[in-house]
């Protein structure tokens, strides 16, 4: 029996979700899955010993059990903070699907749950010819959205769970993020979200200067991940 899965994207970049998905990987491991984490792309990273790190990745890796060798979680580690097309570029680096299809594989051959975390928005491109929609296709995985909780969320949360769909992607879920201490209306606009969003709610993470990710995991919902 393969691995299950689930691709996480954002309303925009900062929207949380790393934290979110640190977070869903606890949840999962809560419910007695084996479940580990991925990041495709990164860009932004720091040279080690072991080679370009970044803490994306890093968190995604912790958070994990069984724990995945970096290599296998961060495929494409990019060293430039912009936007992955252009820093790999830079790098002179090709990203293409095959590595990351082989990458995912080995994950999966070890776990019963593999959450993928995409870089930035739905529609911010992985490559020049390469989007969020191709790796998904690819996969085979549906898609949890995770909304920054801050002024715009509602149109931005909106426009992305739009577009998911319009792609043929299929929405599992959401996850509000805090992401801004001084938002006005918090709680009006969530519930706005919660009314108008086509997809169920997996939770509200609140806002923290630290998030401990293993803690936030029981704000979570998890059912309609697993089927159950």
């Amino acid at each position: 029996m393969s691995a299950a899965g689930v691709f996480v994207t954002g309303t925009d970049t900062g929207a949380g979700k790393t934290t979110a998905s640190a977070a869903l990987l606890h949840a999962l491991r809560g419910r007695g899955l084996r479940a580990v984490g991925m990041k495709p792309l990164a860009s932004g990273c720091t040279r080690t010993a072991g080679g370009w790190r970044n803490d994306d990745a890093l968190a995604l890796q912790a958070a994990s059990d069984p724990r995945p060798d970096y290599d296998d979680v961060n495929p494409f580690a990019l060293p430039l903070p912009v936007a992955p097309e252009f820093a790999a570029r830079d790098a002179g680096i090709e990203v293409a699907l095959a590595p990351i299809l082989a990458a995912h594989a080995r994950l999966a051959s070890r776990a019963d749950f593999v959450l993928v975390e995409g870089v930035g928005g739905w529609l911010a491109p992985l490559a020049a010819t390469l989007d969020h929609v191709d790796l998904v296709r690819a996969l085979d995985l549906p898609v949890v959205l995770v909304v920054g909780m801050r002024l715009g969320c509602l149109n931005h949360a909106r426009l992305s769970a739009r577009a998911i769909e319009a792609d043929g992607v299929r929405l599992a879920g959401w996850i509000a993020s805090e992401v801004d201490p001084d938002m006005d209306r918090r709680d009006e606009n969530f519930d706005a979200l919660r009314d108008r969003l086509p997809a169920p709610c997996l939770g509200r993470l609140p806002w923290s200067p630290s998030p401990e990710t293993a803690a936030l995991a029981g704000k979570l919902y998890t059912p309609p991940l697993i089927g159950g």
